[in-house]
């Protein structure tokens, strides 16, 4: 980036990179409020997490691929390509006829976002110093808790006065904007560093833990033969990915890093609190529509408060982060998660939609305190040279543990579900289904509401014990001597 940026330029950049940015930030909100309604008439019920697994699993293995891309060919190229990428996958998911189309559309998204994410950031770290970086970042947070907002009340309404396929088209006038911005006012001046792309990495990576998917899917389905072959394909390519990564030299993962107690348990608990993340926001919607019978609008909202509760526990992580360290914020914010799902046990379908909503806020000020703390953790516990691929080794666990958790509740939804789960009888998908696409007080509604309430119950258990089980693993992160500077503290997402 050149050092003559003009000033009145910077801010325009800025924006692009926000625009950009709040495509993927509304993601989070806005289709988990209208899946219920989306899975009601396109049927497949028991590939449901699968909508939200597929674009983290692409977005997971794409990122650090394209965050070196725009080292190589220069970030505005990048930035473009995966622009398009996602608006191509947010159209063609707009037009999606069944719920395996969806998902393979969704892919595409994920693609784009594993573009867009990394390379805006690098965007910021070019264009501002580090005394101002914090600000901004601040500024960039501010996506995220708007967007939070934002995904609800659009979903609601989407989805009572429109077709659900404006869930993802919302994005085109969004995206279009950025990528203007960012072709007018992003111009390049430095020399681009030659470093290879380790491909072999990325795409075995990409088979090790969507095998891994794959063969969790199908234990749920009871495709045992289907699941054992996946399984192999999952060892298998995550071996070869080890030795690749061992002998790459460029590598996509620097397996080093993971060696250092520090970085391997700070992102080994941010990991399992992206897991229970990824189920409430998968699961909480569906709940609080076919069990509490609220509509889409009061769904998305009980998920609104943890979105809008990360940000703020962040930003007072950040300011405390002096005054009583960097480990027993973490700690803080991992007791938490625990604390939060407790809330959803208790609720049964004569609840108020308010007990999900303090479950969830609860939840996400555990996510502000945790991530910030553990993010500085690590990059306090690494040189400069190494910061930016510890960094990224912490959005990558947070990405992955996403990916993994929504498709092992899935599957313990799905079992339930079809099983019964020994204490209520199973009943079939398509009463499901009618009871997302067409809620009544009928007497099959009720039946299926029972099934779905004693089904979901048991993903929220699931959450309980991922979240516990993080408050385990933070009591394993060592304490850091390191004083972080303004950036470092800055809230982060």
């Amino acid at each position: 980036m050149s050092s003559a940026l003009p000033e009145l330029r910077r801010p325009l950049i800025l924006v692009s990179v926000m625009a950009a940015m709040a495509m993927i930030a509304i993601e989070a909100t806005i289709v988990s409020t209208a899946m219920p309604q989306i899975a009601g008439q396109l049927g497949d019920l028991h590939l449901y997490a699968w909508v939200f697994s597929s674009f983290l699993l692409t977005q997971t293995a794409t990122t650090v691929v394209f965050g070196k891309l725009a080292d190589l060919y220069g970030r505005k190229p990048v930035l473009i390509v995966g622009i398009a990428i996602f608006l191509i996958g947010s159209i063609l998911c707009g037009f999606a006829w069944s719920m395996p189309s969806l998902i393979l559309f969704r892919l595409i998204q994920g693609v784009g976002a594993g573009a867009i994410q990394p390379v805006g950031l690098t965007v910021i770290g070019d264009l501002y110093p580090v005394q101002e970086r914090g600000k901004i970042q601040g500024y960039l947070a501010s996506v995220w808790g708007v967007s939070s907002v934002v995904g609800p009340f659009a979903g609601g309404l989407i989805i009572q006065h429109m077709s659900w396929a404006w869930i993802f088209w919302i994005n085109i006038p969004i995206g279009i904007a950025a990528a203007i911005g960012f072709i007018a006012f992003l111009h390049e001046g430095v020399e681009k560093e030659r470093r290879s792309v380790d491909i072999a990495g990325a795409v075995l990576f990409t088979i090790a833990v969507s095998s891994l998917m794959i063969a969790l899917t199908e234990v749920g389905a009871g495709a045992d033969t289907t699941a054992i072959i996946a399984a192999c394909v999952s060892a298998v390519a995550a071996v070869l990915f080890v030795l690749q990564e061992r002998r790459a030299r460029d590598p996509m993962m620097a397996l080093s890093l993971w060696s250092r107690r520090a970085i391997a348990t700070a992102n080994a608990a941010t990991l399992l609190s992206g897991m229970a993340i990824i189920g409430l926001t998968t699961f909480l919607p569906m709940y609080v529509q076919g069990v509490l019978n609220q509509s889409p609008l009061i769904a998305g909202l009980t998920l609104t408060v943890m979105v809008l509760g990360w940000p703020v526990g962040a930003t007072l992580a950040a300011k405390n982060f002096n005054r009583f360290g960097l480990r027993p914020t973490l700690l803080f914010g991992a007791t938490l998660l625990p604390l939060g799902a407790l809330f959803f046990l208790t609720l049964d379908p004569g609840s108020s939609p308010k007990v999900a909503g303090l479950g969830s806020i609860i939840m996400g000020l555990g996510m502000g305190f945790l991530s910030t703390a553990a993010i500085v953790i690590i990059q306090g516990s690494v040189g400069w040279a190494e910061r930016g691929a510890a960094t990224a080794s912490n959005i990558f666990s947070r990405n992955l543990g996403s990916a993994l958790g929504a498709t092992a509740l899935g599957v313990i939804f799905n079992v339930t579900l079809t099983t019964g789960g020994g204490a209520i009888a199973p009943v079939e998908i398509d009463q499901i289904r009618q009871l997302l696409e067409r809620p009544g007080m009928t007497a099959a509604n009720e039946i299926a509401r029972a099934a779905l309430d004693h089904s979901l119950h048991f993903a929220f258990w699931g959450i309980f014990v991922i979240a516990a089980l993080t408050l385990l693993l933070a009591f394993l992160v060592p304490a850091v001597s390191h004083e972080p500077s303004a950036a470092e503290i800055a809230v982060t997402d």
